[in-house]
């Protein structure tokens, strides 16, 4: 497998893709990589931070077309950068900002909408 430059998605796909994902799951990370195979540290990090706490999460693989990703989600966030959390609908942080949360106790209720 190589990598194609210029090979992803456009860009009306991928903000339709990350406006369902947003809209349509209770927990949904945006990540490098997947579940299996995080392809970044923070991503990593994030994932297994959800993990401790939720069985039932949906991650998406921003790598497929990232410049479209981070278009997309910037306009939730504000953010560029990945991974990114969203808890229904609303934009959580990336992974410190999960491990600061987790470090007061209050990941837990955030990743269960409270």
């Amino acid at each position: 497998m190589s990598f194609q430059p210029d090979s992803g998605l456009e860009q009306e796909t991928v903000t339709e893709r990350v406006d369902a994902a947003i809209d349509e799951n209770e927990v949904v990370l945006f990540m490098k990589g997947n579940e299996l195979m995080p392809q970044c540290g923070y991503s990593d990090r994030a994932l297994g931070l959800i993990s401790q706490y939720r069985d039932e999460f949906e991650t998406v693989d921003v790598l497929e077309s990232i410049d479209e990703y981070r278009t997309a989600l910037e306009a939730h966030s504000g953010w560029t950068t990945t991974p990114q959390t969203y808890v229904d609908g609303e934009f959580i942080g990336g992974s410190d900002v999960l491990a600061e949360l987790d470090e007061q106790g209050d990941l837990e209720p955030a990743l269960a909408g409270e």
